[in-house]
């Protein structure tokens, strides 16, 4: 009786113990991200004219709210890229204990892969819009319309159209993440490849204006990155086999 109690209570310790490490680690991230909002607060004016510099048209303001809505946006975006880093890490240390001293140094090389990867789909969701959705959207006036565009209307649908990617360059990451933990096998990503094309397909669809070349444009290099997603999730799930075999055979002997 006294024995179950002891398990019982060592393992309600252990569970307390395990949901005070995350709450510490969520603690970080949030000073974290509050310390990149306040950054970007500071520094919304030159990331505007950053964004804005080579308009051919003015932005307009059509209510004091607007400039609010800028501001918290911009210092968002600000926050959310700067604390990338730092959400990886923790989630990295709080698996850690879970993992061999090999997948602790593979895995480890994953936190500056996620932010460079975040940062490559929001140029690549950024150039995609400069270059071809909004050049195609202004085109379809043909000088009938006289065109003003809000600050907020702007830059929330720039935002539609590249957040999208930066998230979903996350994909092999993800991908390698995951079968490190052993969720998830490249055999399984290959009998969910018509499903995961679809669902790439319809992003692309909703990120784009309704034009069959521009869908096409946006939907090849996703369906690019799951494919590689594929070939680095069978490097990794290799590697866990290698190392299995080789422990089996260590301990034969």
């Amino acid at each position: 009786m006294s024995d179950n109690k002891s398990d019982f209570n060592e393992k309600d310790m252990n569970v307390t113990g395990h949901l005070t490490e995350l709450r510490n680690r969520i603690i970080v991230t949030a000073v974290f991200f509050i310390a990149f909002f306040a950054l970007g607060f500071v520094y919304v004016k030159d990331i505007y004219y950053f964004f804005t510099a080579d308009l051919s048209f003015q932005l307009n303001i059509i209510s004091p709210g607007e400039t609010i809505w800028l501001y918290f946006t911009m210092a968002s975006i600000v926050a959310i890229a700067g604390t990338i880093p730092v959400l990886t890490y923790q989630i990295w240390a709080f698996v850690k204990p879970g993992l061999t001293s090999l997948e602790k140094k593979a895995s480890m090389a994953y936190i500056p892969a996620v932010f460079i990867l975040f940062i490559a789909g929001l140029v690549f969701g950024y150039y995609l819009f400069v270059e071809l959705v909004l050049p195609f959207l202004l085109g379809l006036s043909e000088g009938m319309f006289n065109e003003m565009f809000t600050t907020e209307k702007y830059f929330k649908f720039m935002l539609r159209v590249t957040l999208p990617f930066a998230i979903l360059f996350e994909i092999p990451i993800i991908a390698m993440f995951l079968t490190t933990l052993g969720i998830i096998t490249p055999d399984f990503m290959r009998k969910t490849r018509k499903y995961a094309y679809l669902i790439l397909i319809i992003i692309g669809t909703i990120v784009t204006p309704p034009d069959f070349l521009l869908q096409l444009v946006v939907a090849i290099p996703l369906i690019i990155l799951y494919e590689v997603s594929i070939r680095l999730s069978n490097v990794v799930y290799r590697k866990k086999l290698k190392k299995h075999r080789e422990f089996m055979e260590q301990e034969e002997l």
